[in-house]
C-alpha cells in the first residue's frame, strides 16, 4: 500500500492493521481499512481545497512579483530585496501546495490499491502470499477436524458450494446437475444466482413455497439484551424445534423495540422441502432468493406481536437464520414497514448480502466455521458491519456428534459474544453502542413464539419427452423434462 509522510510527521501516514483482541480477530467498523481509508479522503479532499487556495496565493505572488520587476535597479533596500523577498515567498507558498497535492495523491493511491485487494477477495482470488499461507491450517483442519476453515471455503468456492448443497440434495442429483450446468458452459460458484439455477432447474422440491406465521405463546421474560444473550435466547429456541422464530418486545426510554430471533437449520423428521421452512431447504430460499417468503412471515409475526410501522427492530440469526435475518436487510418490503436497526449473525453465510444504508450488523464467525465461507464471499468492511472472527482452536469431544464441524457450534459464539461486549477495541465499543441504544439495558420484556409453516408442495404434472426422475419430500419418484421447469 501506497505511503505519504507530511514535512516533520515523524512517520508514514498509513490505516492500521485489523484489530486483534485475545482469541478474536476484528474487521470493519469505525477500527475497520475501509473507514479510516474514507476518513482519510475527507482528509485529501480537505487538502486539495486548500492546495487550490494555495494556487490563486501562488499566481497573486507571481503577479506582485512581475509588478516589481521594473523597480530590481532601485536602491537595494526597496528595489532588489522586496522583488527577491517576494520571489521566495512565492516558491515557498509552491512548495507547500506542491506537498498537500502529493500529500492527497498518495491518499487517493493508497484508497485504490484497498479497492483492488478488496476487488480480487470478493472474486475469491487470493494473491500467492496468501494463497500459500492458506496451506497448514487447512492441514490441520482437515486432518484433525474432518472440515475446511472458513478462509479455505472462501478460497475454494465451487468445492464447498458442492459441499453445502451435498446437505440438501441427493448425490445423484446433485452429480446430474453439476454435470449439465459444467456442460452448458457455465460459471460454477458459491453464489445465490448458482444456487437458485440448480433449484429452479434440477431440485424442484427445494423451491421456496408460501410461509405463514401462527402464533403459539406469549409470556413476560426477563431480557438480557447483549449479543451473548440474545445468542443464548436463540439457543434456547433452537432446543424447541420444528420451525419455531421468537419476537421479543422491549422497552427503551419509553419506546418499544422489537428482537427476531431465527434458529439455524433443523433437521429430522420430514425430508427436505417439507412444512419446516427452517429445514434444509430452506438454505436454498436464503441464499438463491433472498428470503423472500420467510421475509414475509417474520413481518406478519412482527404485527401479531403488536409491533406498527415505523418501530425498531433488531434481527438475530445462527447459521441459515443468519442469513434469513441479514435478507431482511436489504427487503425493501420489510424496510418500508419496518426500521430494522441492527442484525446479529452467528455462522452464517452473509457476504453475498448487502444492507440498505444505515443498518448495523455484527457477524460472529470461527476460523474453522466453513459455513459462513461457503457463499465464497468474504463480509465487507465496512463502517456499519463488523466481522469477529473467533480464533481459538476447537475440537470434537470424543463419540459427540460433530454436526458441521467443531466450529459451528453454537456454544463457541455464545462464548465470542462475551468477548464481544467485554472489548475495548473501537469497532465493538462502536457497534454495540448501537445495539444497546435500540434495546436498552435489558429487563422486563414480553417475548411471542410463532411456528412457521411452509405450504404443502403442489402435484407437478407429468410432461412428455425427455425427463429426469427427482425424489418428493413424501418418498415417491416424480418425472420431470431434464433441464427444464
Amino acid at each position: 500500500m501506497a505511503e505519504a509522510t507530511p514535512s516533520g510527521s515523524g512517520g508514514p501516514l498509513v490505516p492500521l492493521e485489523p484489530a486483534t483482541d485475545g482469541d478474536m480477530r476484528i474487521r470493519g467498523g469505525v477500527g475497520g481499512i475501509r473507514f479510516q481509508l474514507e476518513e482519510l479522503m475527507a482528509g485529501a479532499a480537505e487538502l486539495e481545497g486548500l492546495a487550490d487556495e494555495l494556487a490563486a496565493v501562488e499566481t497573486g505572488v507571481r503577479r506582485i512579483w512581475e509588478e516589481l520587476c521594473p523597480y530590481q535597479y532601485d536602491p537595494r533596500p526597496s528595489g532588489t530585496a522586496a522583488l527577491i523577498a517576494v520571489g521566495e515567498g512565492g516558491q515557498s507558498v509552491r512548495a507547500v501546495r506542491e506537498e498537500l497535492q502529493h500529500l492527497s495523491s498518495q491518499v487517493r493511491s493508497s484508497r485504490r490499491d484497498y479497492e483492488r485487494a478488496e476487488s480480487l477477495a470478493t472474486a475469491g482470488i487470493r494473491l500467492p502470499e496468501d494463497g500459500w499461507g492458506l496451506l497448514p491450517l487447512l492441514f490441520v483442519d482437515l486432518t484433525q477436524a474432518n472440515y475446511p476453515s472458513r478462509d479455505a471455503a472462501e478460497a475454494v468456492a465451487l468445492p464447498v458450494s458442492i459441499m453445502l448443497l451435498g446437505t440438501i440434495a441427493p448425490k445423484e442429483d446433485l452429480a446430474r446437475a453439476l454435470a449439465a450446468e459444467l456442460a452448458a458452459g457455465r460459471h460454477i460458484s458459491a453464489s445465490g444466482a448458482f444456487v437458485r439455477r440448480l433449484t429452479e432447474n434440477y431440485l424442484p422440491w427445494l423451491e421456496p413455497r408460501p410461509v405463514t406465521a401462527v402464533e403459539e405463546l406469549t409470556r413476560d421474560v426477563a431480557v438480557d439484551t447483549s449479543p451473548a444473550g440474545l445468542l443464548a435466547r436463540l439457543r434456547e429456541l433452537d432446543a424447541d424445534g420444528h420451525g419455531r422464530i421468537e419476537v421479543v418486545q422491549v422497552e427503551n426510554g419509553g419506546r418499544r423495540a422489537f428482537v427476531v430471533i431465527i434458529p439455524g437449520t433443523q433437521t429430522g423428521g420430514e425430508p427436505p422441502g417439507g412444512s419446516n421452512p427452517l429445514d434444509e431447504a430452506g438454505i436454498a430460499e436464503a441464499l438463491g432468493y433472498g428470503s423472500e417468503h420467510v421475509n414475509a412471515a417474520v413481518l406478519s409475526a412482527l404485527h401479531q406481536a403488536g409491533a406498527v410501522k415505523g418501530d425498531q427492530v433488531v434481527a438475530v440469526g445462527y447459521s441459515q437464520g443468519g442469513a434469513h435475518a441479514m435478507n431482511l436487510s436489504s427487503d425493501r418490503a420489510f424496510l418500508a414497514e419496518f426500521d430494522l436497526k441492527y442484525v446479529l449473525t452467528a455462522g452464517s453465510p452473509v457476504g453475498g448480502i448487502t444492507p440498505q444504508p444505515g443498518i448495523t450488523s455484527l457477524h460472529l464467525e470461527h476460523r474453522q466455521d466453513w459455513v459462513p465461507g461457503s457463499d465464497g464471499t468474504p463480509n465487507p468492511d465496512t463502517r456499519d458491519r463488523v466481522t469477529v472472527t473467533l480464533t481459538r482452536r476447537e475440537v470434537t469431544p470424543p463419540g459427540e456428534d460433530p454436526g458441521l464441524g467443531p466450529g459451528h457450534k453454537l456454544a463457541n459464539y455464545e462464548s465470542g459474544a462475551k468477548a464481544v461486549s467485554a472489548s475495548e477495541a473501537p469497532s465493538l465499543v462502536a457497534n454495540t453502542a448501537v445495539l444497546a441504544g435500540v434495546l436498552g439495558a435489558g429487563g422486563a420484556g414480553t417475548t411471542t413464539r410463532f411456528a412457521l409453516n411452509r405450504e404443502p408442495q403442489p402435484a407437478r404434472p407429468v410432461i412428455s419427452g425427455p425427463r429426469i426422475s427427482y425424489p418428493h419430500p413424501d418418498g415417491r419418484q416424480a418425472m420431470r423434462p431434464a433441464g427444464g421447469r
